[in-house]
């Protein structure tokens, strides 16, 4: 009568994301799209090394669009310059890798996209957390330790 209880929790989960969404700053955006995008390749990976090929290919295929659709769509060419620049050919980069992993099963090419994600997100998360610059001063403190130390 109410439907399974699965069902109702996935309903929950999915209330929570779009609130998150709605909530979130433009930077905990890119990293909500990092953190979907490593998900869906650690997925991949479990279901290349379990032989689940149609699990598999669905999961790269949602990484790849989170990286195309999100990731790159959101790049600003003209105000980032050549950092948006370098990122779109990165991001073009894994997205092409993914297609191969996935039409080759190959676990080192996923442990590698995994891998630039997870640098990718950190690097970020150490920019959000850096204090923005002083006006007056023109500079900000000395953040480089935490920029580092990952």
């Amino acid at each position: 009568m109410f439907g399974s209880p699965n069902r109702g929790a996935s309903s929950y989960a999915k209330v929570g994301l779009e609130t998150s969404v709605v909530a979130a700053s433009p930077h905990k955006l890119i990293v909500m799209l990092f953190d979907g995008a490593l998900v869906a390749v650690l997925t991949g990976l479990m279901h290349m090394k379990s032989g689940n090929i149609p699990e598999k290919g669905k999961a790269i295929s949602k990484a790849i669009q989170i990286i195309d659709n999100g990731l790159r769509a959101s790049l600003d060419k003209t105000a980032g310059g050549q950092i948006a620049e370098n990122l779109d050919a990165l991001y073009e980069y894994m997205s092409a890798r993914l297609l191969a992993a996935n039409l080759k099963n190959d676990i080192e090419i996923m442990v590698e996209i995994q891998g630039l994600l997870t640098e990718l997100r950190e690097t970020w998360n150490a920019i959000g957390a850096a204090p923005a610059v002083n006006p007056a001063s023109g500079t900000a403190p000395n953040r480089t330790s935490n920029l580092v130390s990952a």
